[in-house]
């Protein structure tokens, strides 16, 4: 009877770890919520990984490296999670796992002062392991429930989270109530050394990560201002020699008009008129990286056959940097115009911006038409292109640069229209205004 016990229970704690580890790498990786449907069926897998495991006799070796790779795979194949980074979170998450496991079970013989380490093969043991998962299903629970948590507060918990367990590994080795070899200790030591490091690692690689993609908008602005001042060079000079040639096309519309061609003098005033319509169409607010981005996206809006209205009210010298209004409008509008796109009939498009100063916020709100209905996890918008590289890693962008001015980005639909609002607390530079 009381194997049985032990065996379902080793079954219902794998469960607990996959599941946990899930919702760890959802908020560390920003990865989709698991639902309730991808929990059992993760759940069910680990299930029957661990009855074999068990029946077999394998050790905790084997059961560690197939939780690793199932934990990675559901990452990855049910939230969208890259496969590289849920496989580092995964192995990262498991040997964190197993030293908390240790030092609660070790803790636990030390409180209780057993005279040998807690058997988890016996009722002592369980007791041990459970404290454990319940400890680990909190957390879970913490990090799912929490509607604000963000990857870099997830990224904080669990850095608090191994630097206790490394005090703790420390602290076991100065106790003499519960016998633990000198080996074992120096093996844990390691391993909450390794958890430390990974910790430092998955930072580097977030850091890296940030400035690719903000290299990535500098690049993008860079190829916005050379292609805008070209095209305003180009407009300017089209102005200039209508004017200067303003005398000659007075006398070509006085000739056709007196000899009654007024078809033709009407076609003569739309091709006088086209450079100056286009100078009117362009939006300018006085801060060139907006400029660039609300005009280059016109142009592109118009190339496939999309209504875009801009209407801006933008205060000048503030101290939002380039980059930030980069990431935010270029994210924004991009995500618009890819979804405008998709509606087959092209009288159907629209994407309308605006952006508006309220006190000392700037609020740009960015609607456009789409064809299906968006995905939404957790209250966001998750986008729809494959987590490679740096897909995935636009609205994120425009969500981290609203943060630095205690601001945010939120999205609603209705039954035709997508609403993304992005906010900015701004402060006008001292005698610039």
């Amino acid at each position: 009877m009381t194997g049985w016990l032990i065996f379902f229970s080793n079954i219902m704690a794998a469960s607990v770890r996959t599941i946990a580890g899930m919702f760890l790498i959802y908020r560390l990786l920003a990865a989709r919520k698991p639902g309730r449907n991808r929990i059992i069926t993760t759940a069910s897998g680990t299930v029957v990984i661990s009855a074999l495991l068990s029946i077999t006799g394998s050790p905790d070796y084997y059961r560690m490296v197939l939780e690793i790779l199932w934990i990675a795979v559901c990452a990855s194949h049910f939230q969208g999670a890259s496969a590289r980074m849920s496989l580092f979170v995964s192995v990262f998450y498991e040997i964190a796992v197993s030293l908390c496991q240790f030092l609660v079970a070790a803790w636990f013989g030390v409180i209780f002062r057993l005279s040998a380490f807690p058997d988890y093969s016996t009722a002592c043991g369980q007791i041990s392991v459970w404290l454990f998962h319940t400890l680990l299903i909190a957390s879970a629970l913490y990090i799912s429930k929490k509607p604000n948590m963000t990857g870099k507060d997830t990224f904080r918990f669990m850095s608090v989270v191994v630097v206790v367990a490394f005090i703790a590994v420390i602290t076991l080795s100065q106790q003499t109530i519960l016998p633990i070899a000198d080996d074992t200790l120096d093996m844990w030591t390691i391993l909450a050394v390794v958890s430390m490091m990974s910790v430092l690692i998955f930072h580097m690689n977030r850091q890296y990560e940030a400035e690719k993609e903000l290299a990535r908008l500098k690049a993008e602005q860079a190829e916005l201002l050379e292609r805008d001042y070209t095209t305003l060079n180009n407009a300017y000079a089209v102005n200039a020699k209508l004017f200067h040639d303003f005398h000659n096309h007075i006398g070509i519309l006085q000739q056709l008009l007196s000899h009654s061609k007024l078809k033709a003098a009407m076609q003569y005033l739309d091709e006088l008129q086209a450079p100056v319509l286009e100078m009117t169409e362009t939006v300018w607010t006085g801060d060139e990286t907006v400029d660039y981005i609300i005009n280059s996206k016109a142009i592109t809006a118009k190339e496939r056959g999309i209504q875009y209205q801009a209407q801006v009210e933008f205060p000048r010298h503030t101290n939002l940097r380039s980059a930030d209004l980069c990431a935010v409008l270029g994210n924004l509008l991009d995500n618009a115009l890819e979804a405008a796109q998709q509606i087959p009939e092209k009288e159907e498009r629209f994407v309308h911006l605006t952006i508006r100063r309220i006190n000392q916020m700037l609020v740009i709100k960015v609607e456009n038409s789409f064809c299906n209905p968006p995905v939404f996890g957790d209250g966001a918008f998750i986008t729809s292109k494959e987590k490679n590289g740096l897909h995935g890693w636009g609205l994120k962008s425009a969500q981290t640069a609203t943060e630095k001015y205690d601001g945010m980005v939120q999205t609603s639909y209705t039954d035709n229209i997508f609403r993304a609002v992005a906010t900015l607390s701004y402060q006008c530079i001292s005698g610039l205004q």
